[in-house]
């Protein structure tokens, strides 16, 4: 909720935050006047003025474009001095997602978010938490003769996360991982030995990891989630499949925390839960 200033205290807020933005773009008042189309003592009168009268509407705009910020800045309507497009320009950005192992971009977020709670939703069964075999039936179509360097890249780089000192919640769709388990849809022509070596793999790494990696499955027919990653305070990634679409704005990031809320809430095989439900999926494939 915005809170209502006197009309005197908003005429001097003006008048600081306009001295402020000239000091900082370093624009004389005569420069200010001729970018904004005024007499010099109009400016004057601006910054030294002491009643309650605010300049009109296209004087504070002018002056606001002049010196690069907003202007409801100046007018103390906001903190945030830029000016909305650079705040867009800022809080969203739009990336290239390459089909590759390696993804220079993802792993820079990981690094920025060292300590912080990590939360995932993965179009697939999540990278880290897949055994060589598995990466290279997925990858090597795309990497060719490369498929085994990048993966040991792709492990020292997955090794780096895991010690990292961040926690992980991952929530996946329970068809995913069933899909997979019986080498269906996206893992058709997966072979068995590959789906039993994954689903122990899972098993192991859940038995060290746990709590720090907590994997919840909800029932996609009840609710549903795109890909996205928040990572922790600091930014929420939505994967769009060719671009990311990356949101810093404290707001955006609130509300994909709150997305990630309900779908572990609605779950219905909870964290301490998954160990069991990979028994049993693994009894019912025959792996």
């Amino acid at each position: 909720m915005r809170k209502n200033i006197d009309k005197r205290d908003r005429a001097g807020l003006f008048r600081d935050r306009l001295a402020q933005a000239m000091a900082e773009k370093e624009t004389t008042q005569s420069g200010l006047a001729r970018a904004v189309g005024v007499d010099r003592s109009t400016i004057s009168q601006l910054l030294t003025g002491q009643g309650a009268r605010l300049p009109n509407a296209q004087v504070v705009a002018e002056c606001a474009a002049a010196l690069g910020v907003s202007a409801d800045w100046l007018l103390g309507l906001t903190e945030r001095p830029e000016r909305l497009a650079d705040l867009l320009a800022t809080s969203l950005t739009m990336t290239e997602a390459p089909r590759a192992l390696i993804d220079e971009t993802i792993f820079g977020w990981h690094q920025e978010a060292a300590g912080y709670k990590v939360r995932h939703v993965p179009a697939t069964l999540p990278d880290m938490l897949k055994t060589r075999a598995m990466l290279r039936w997925e990858y090597e179509p795309q990497l060719g003769r490369t498929a085994d360097q990048a993966i040991g890249a792709s492990e020292d780089r997955l090794n780096w996360m895991a010690k990292a000192g961040s926690d992980y919640e991952i929530a996946l769709p329970r068809h995913e991982i069933e899909a997979f388990a019986r080498a269906e849809g996206y893992y058709r022509g997966l072979p068995a030995a590959i789906r039993a070596e994954q689903i122990a793999r899972l098993k192991s790494l859940y038995a060290q990891l746990y709590p720090s990696l907590r994997i919840y499955l909800f029932d996609a027919r009840r609710v549903f989630s795109a890909p996205v990653t928040v990572f922790g305070p600091l930014l929420a990634v939505l994967y769009l499949g060719r671009h990311y679409i990356a949101f810093r704005d404290s707001a955006r990031v609130t509300s994909f925390s709150g997305h990630f809320d309900w779908l572990v809430r609605e779950a219905e095989v909870g964290a301490r839960d998954f160990p069991g439900f990979l028994d049993g999926l693994a009894r019912d494939a025959g792996l």
